[in-house]
């Protein structure tokens, strides 16, 4: 039978014994008759002494002369317990009775069995090893637990970051085909989270907003390309394949069960405030709050940038346009919140 490995970093010393008598001759015989003990052997002659000795050592057994005056055994016990979980007491008792008062206190009839006493003490300590090492063992067990838990997170978070990187990367290869749109999501995820922050929203509700606005677009990877391309007016078939994109993209980013709000919010960011939007013509606060963040940012980074079908706005002249769309189009409290990025950006450009 193999002898079993210590775990690492167990402390597998043996506690100490101490031996507690005011006479001195009672201290030596004792020591001398446990002296074959694995332990150390430490003594007390008062009950000071035997209380400040367990403060500094871990003892998992003490022998106590019952003409020790002012030293309740159930009291050193507690005392002891403090250090070292399932010391006791051995009480040498010279009223005829003997075996245990309770789990921590065990009384051995006077004159004592030197046999006797050896037994209860080696036993006293391997119990005292036994509920050491389980309480260490728990710990390890706790230790190990949290740093695997954490190990998972780490794993888990790297593979969330990987699978957003890998479409934003189809994004970016989607608005590098069209000079107009290159750059447009990056744009929006940075307009659209500082917006969510200026409302005051929950940091994991601005995290979401700022992906969704990364990949708010990756549905257009199934419209045609020559939809995409067309330059003049949209016929009306075309522009009801332009209209499934929310929902293609919500198709393509549901396996990625991690993402979470981030699902709806690309779904729905065309919906109106009144209702007239699409895909589910949802109104007001009925659209999730990062779809109506990015359906306004969309509609200021488009005014702002080169499009074939109108003229470029600078930043003020946009704000003009966009307040006349709150109420409408925009949700109004998201409005301001844009008016005020924008403000803050311009003043400190």
């Amino acid at each position: 039978m193999t002898t079993p490995v210590p775990l690492r970093g167990f402390d597998r010393a043996p506690a100490a014994v101490l031996v507690v008598s005011p006479s001195e001759p009672v201290r030596v015989a004792l020591a001398r008759m446990l002296s074959h003990e694995r332990s150390e052997i430490l003594s007390a002659e008062t009950a000071a002494q035997a209380f400040a000795l367990g403060g500094v050592h871990r003892i998992a057994c003490a022998v106590l002369d019952d003409t020790l005056p002012n030293l309740a055994p159930a009291g050193l016990a507690a005392r002891l317990g403090e250090l070292e979980p399932g010391a006791c007491v051995l009480l040498l008792a010279g009223d005829g009775t003997a075996g245990a008062e309770d789990g921590r206190v065990v009384r051995l009839e006077k004159p004592v069995d030197p046999i006797a006493l050896c037994a209860a003490v080696d036993s006293a300590l391997r119990r005292s090893d036994a509920i050491r090492e389980s309480h260490q063992i728990n710990a390890w067990l706790a230790e190990e637990v949290t740093s695997r838990t954490d190990e998972l997170h780490r794993e888990r978070e790297n593979l969330k970051q990987l699978s957003v990187a890998t479409l934003e990367a189809l994004v970016n290869a989607l608005e590098a085909k069209d000079p107009h749109l290159r750059g447009h999501s990056a744009r929006v995820a940075d307009l659209a989270g500082a917006i969510a922050e200026a409302m005051g929203l929950p940091t994991d509700t601005c995290g979401a907003v700022r992906t969704a606005g990364r990949l708010h677009d990756i549905g257009k990877i199934g419209i045609p390309e020559r939809v995409l391309a067309q330059e003049g007016p949209l016929s009306a078939e075309d522009f009801e394949q332009i209209k499934r994109h929310p929902i293609v993209g919500e198709q393509i980013l549901a396996p990625l069960t991690h993402l979470g709000a981030v699902l709806g919010y690309v779904r729905h960011h065309h919906e109106r405030w009144d209702g007239a939007g699409y895909p589910d013509g949802l109104q007001g606060e009925e659209i999730p709050i990062g779809a109506r963040i990015i359906g306004a940012v969309e509609i200021y980074d488009a005014l702002t940038t080169s499009r074939p079908y109108q003229r470029t706005m600078e930043p003020a002249q946009a704000v003009v346009r966009v307040r006349e769309l709150f109420g409408s189009v925009i949700d109004p409290t998201v409005g301001e919140a844009l008016t005020r990025c924008v403000d803050r950006a311009g003043a400190s450009g």
